[in-house]
């Protein structure tokens, strides 16, 4: 009944939509809202004739979107954050959509399914569908996206792919990196709502271009956090302290993100803590690096490109994955992976994890 009675009420042009309030997406959507709603680098003018500013927001997980919603209706009295009740009825309340999904089979079933953002577009006039951007921010496949993107632009809407870097605590703290793909038009009208989100944002050229930067960037931190695991892991085999180990390196060549900023190593970086150092908990999902290093070598596939390292970190992930143990933790947990592999290798088992080898 709310959506309804907005749907009749609200500036459609005034109003921004959320799709997706996972991990990732309710710390961009938090900062969004919050930013929007100060009037920092505003895109909304509250104090203007035009109508009252909207946030609406969607997620097909009750919980996660009443959560979203105690949290900010309660900050935002008097102003209007509402859900919807599927992503076509987001479309139909908000000219601008941000998703954040957990992978291109989300996208196809959000942008192109039933109750989709398509059948929410179909029934706006042309002016309307002229007026919608989409900013999709998941990281999937840069032939669908070029497809999905398509989709949308036929019924008269703009589109880009924007996935991100910079993990959970970016997406909480604002700082996260974009990387875009689409028409310069379409990244321009992208741009205030991107930069209340994060940090930094890169027009990568044609749709789909964003996704191929994203997918090399994570191919490299892949490779660059098993190295950094494998240094760490022997260095402590040979009495090496974590800390001192770490102190050398990250002020030598084998430098990199994975040494110096999320370091696999518990009490490696006492004055940056990790999820090394808290369990491997509030980071970057193994499951989800499986899922980025076989995006990969999907490309890579289509493109003739040899991967010989992407390929054994992808054996290696898609080990982590299928476990419960490694698969919901921190990709760094990789670590405490191949130190089970060396206990068990010490204890006459050549295990990774109860007699399981890691080869």
């Amino acid at each position: 009944m709310r959506a309804t009675l907005l749907l009749r009420n609200i500036d459609r042009a005034n109003t921004i939509g959320f799709l997706g309030l996972g991990a990732m997406g309710r710390g961009m959507a938090a900062n969004l809202l919050n930013k929007t709603f100060a009037g920092q680098q505003g895109v909304f003018t509250p104090s203007s004739t035009a109508s009252k500013p909207t946030f609406v927001v969607y997620d097909p997980f009750a919980p996660a979107l009443n959560d979203f919603l105690s949290t900010h209706t309660r900050a935002y009295a008097g102003r209007d954050v509402v859900p919807a009740s599927s992503p076509a009825g987001v479309v139909r309340l908000a000219s601008t959509v941000v998703t954040m999904l957990p992978s291109a089979t989300e996208v196809e079933e959000v942008y192109l399914g039933e109750n989709g953002f398509r059948e929410g577009l179909e029934g706006l006039s042309d002016e309307r569908r002229e007026g919608t951007l989409f900013i999709d921010c998941t990281t999937g496949n840069r032939d669908h996206a070029r497809g999905v993107a398509k989709e949308m632009e036929a019924l008269g809407a703009a589109m880009v792919d924007a996935p991100v870097s910079g993990g959970v605590v970016g997406a909480e703290k604002g700082t996260l990196s974009f990387m875009v793909g689409g028409p310069e038009e379409a990244f321009n009208r992208a741009q205030p709502y991107l930069e209340k989100m994060g940090a930094r944002y890169i027009h990568c050229g044609e749709s789909g271009n964003g996704l191929a930067v994203k997918i090399c960037n994570n191919l490299l931190l892949g490779i660059s956090m098993v190295g950094t695991a494998e240094a760490m892991l022997l260095g402590r085999s040979l009495g090496l302290s974590p800390e001192l180990l770490a102190s050398v390196i990250n002020t030598s060549t084998g430098r990199c993100w994975s040494s110096e900023s999320n370091n696999p190593a518990p009490g490696a970086t006492p004055q940056i803590p990790t999820p090394a150092d808290r369990g491997y908990t509030g980071g970057f999902l193994s499951k989800l690096m499986s899922k980025d290093l076989k995006l990969a070598l999907a490309s890579a596939a289509t493109s003739s490109t040899p991967l010989p390292l992407g390929q054994l970190t992808a054996t290696l992930y898609d080990k982590l994955s299928a476990h419960d143990e490694f698969a919901a933790r921190d990709f760094s947990v990789v670590f405490e992976y191949l130190n089970q592999a060396r206990e068990g290798a010490l204890n006459g088992a050549g295990a990774g994890k109860k007699g399981e080898g890691v080869n």
